[in-house]
Parts: structure tokens; C-alpha cells; sequence
């Protein structure tokens, strides 16, 4: 079941990069005190993801840290290194905090885990788009 708007978000270990090295960060941690807009992508270099979701977040980022957000971050089923590298690629720069969720656990977390084995693609990430709150409550929408 996928997590509710309100619902406490679920504490998961994932890994960024910070300074140009890899950092494990704890959920609680990254978005303690901050309001942060979190999108979810099934998976970096996939075709609808490189060419609609994540410009159009890199587009956007400036506008919603102009209206409040004091990070903007995208995460996907994918290692930090794979998300660097699209990142890199898609020219984000420091307009967006990679989330890596390498093995999942922050999809199966949230109920957002979508299987897909049956399609040889195996599991991943509903797209998603959350505002999180101080208090890391979800407000967001999921589709």
C-alpha cells in the first residue's frame, strides 16, 4: 500500500554525493528541518524519465526553492553512480540532490515498488512527486 499524504515518511538508508564523494544519508537526517521536494523516477537513462521528468524538474528547481523548498532531490532504483552519471548528462548541476536508492528499499518503504520481472525490467519506482515537511510528512501526489 502506498504511503498517504500525512503519513510519517519511512526512515531508509540511500546515498549521495556530497563535495564529489558517495555519503550514505539516513531519510530522517536529509530531510530533517527542511522543506524538501522529492520526485521519484523509475529509473535513470529511461526515455520518458531523460526527456520529460527530470528537465523538467532541473527547470523548475529554481521556481520551487524561489516558493519555499529548501532542497530540491530526485531518487530512483538505481546506484549513485548510474544517477551521477544522468545527472551529469542532463546538465542538473547543483539544482538537484541525487537520492540513490540502490537496492529498493526506500521504493518498498513508501509502497511505491513496482515489479516488472514479468517484462524483464525488474523492480522499481512508481514516478512520484512529494513535498516534505519539517515534520517529514508526506503532502505529495503519487501517479
Amino acid at each position: 500500500m502506498a504511503i498517504k499524504v500525512g503519513e510519517r515518511i519511512p526512515n531508509v538508508k540511500l546515498t549521495t554525493v556530497r563535495e564529489g564523494k558517495f555519503e550514505s544519508v539516513w531519510t530522517d537526517d536529509f530531510f530533517k528541518g527542511r522543506k524538501v521536494v522529492l520526485f521519484a523516477v523509475p529509473g535513470a537513462f529511461t526515455s520518458v524519465c531523460s526527456d520529460h521528468h527530470l528537465p523538467g524538474f532541473v527547470e523548475l528547481a529554481g521556481h520551487l526553492k524561489s516558493r519555499g523548498a529548501d532542497v530540491v532531490a530526485g531518487t530512483a532504483v538505481n546506484d549513485i553512480e548510474v544517477l551521477r552519471a544522468w545527472f551529469k548528462l542532463q546538465e542538473v548541476g547543483d539544482k538537484i540532490v541525487p537520492l540513490a536508492d540502490g537496492n529498493g528499499d526506500f521504493a518498498r518503504a513508501m509502497g511505491l515498488e513496482l515489479d516488472a520481472r514479468a517484462f524483464s525490467m525488474g523492480r522499481f519506482c512508481r514516478r512520484c512527486d512529494l513535498t516534505l515537511g519539517p515534520l517529514l510528512r508526506n503532502r505529495g501526489r503519487l501517479t
